[in-house]
């Protein structure tokens, strides 16, 4: 079981221009909560200690909501967020990260069932995935005959067959995640914008990442006012009993 989690939140939020101009999309509300309160109370009843919060766009939002935390949450801030994509937001916390982690997206709606699955598989480096959902803006997983990660992308014609839907909840051993560092280093250069998910793809020939499936597990992200719709009237009454 890992005791710590990443949150991927520096991000923009541009598709939802109108609520988020001013505010991250961590801080939309679903059901009367932000999907960061929600989902930083699921981690904490999840066996989580500490929580790292990768921070961009209107980060003085997650620094006061840190402090409600006692030091158990902790935000590291991506100062060249307007020019650089998910990975270099990781990256940039690679000095406050010294063991296996739980990386989360900041935008999702999630059922805490997805988070207790990842903490009992023994595997070290697991991605979590769905079935299909049909959201418009999936993130397609080819996986191999054993389960492990072969390749993802949100066109499904690149890919030679689909296992799942990438849903952004990832469990990262430390030895994994210096490789990704260290994959990274090497494209920045060419692909400031380099996202986790494609550092996953690049290490996986020489690292085995299983993909575990849950058909029918209930989760959304929110990019826009579909998402938004989606989580709010289909989403959030089936995971409402764990606010």
């Amino acid at each position: 079981m890992v005791k710590t989690a990443v949150i991927l939140a520096a991000g923009l939020g541009s598709r939802l221009k109108n609520r988020t101009s001013q505010i991250p999309k961590g801080f939309i509300t679903v059901g009367g909560k932000s999907l960061i309160e929600q989902s930083v109370s699921k981690l904490l009843k999840s066996g989580i200690e500490k929580i790292l919060i990768g921070t961009g766009h209107a980060a003085e939002h997650y620094d006061r909501f840190a402090r409600n935390y006692s030091g158990t949450v902790v935000c590291v801030r991506n100062e060249k967020y307007a020019e650089t994509g998910s990975m270099f937001t990781l990256y940039n916390m690679k000095d406050f990260i010294d063991d296996g982690f739980l990386l989360l997206e900041s935008d999702l709606l999630y059922d805490r069932r997805g988070l207790t699955i990842l903490q009992e598989l023994t595997e070290p480096d697991v991605i979590l995935a769905s079935g299909r959902t049909d959201s418009n803006d999936e993130v397609f997983i080819e996986a191999d005959s054993n389960g492990n990660l072969v390749k993802m992308s949100k066109n499904s014609a690149d890919l030679k067959s689909i296992f799942g839907e990438l849903v952004g909840i990832t469990k990262i051993s430390y030895p994994t995640f210096q490789k990704m560092c260290r994959f990274a280093a090497k494209e920045f250069s060419i692909q400031p914008k380099l996202d986790y998910e494609y550092a996953l793809v690049g290490i996986s020939g020489s690292t085995k990442i299983l993909v575990k499936k849950i058909e029918d597990f209930v989760w959304c992200e929110i990019d826009d006012e579909t998402h938004l719709q989606r989580a709010e009237g289909y989403i959030f009454p089936k995971i409402k009993e764990q606010i």
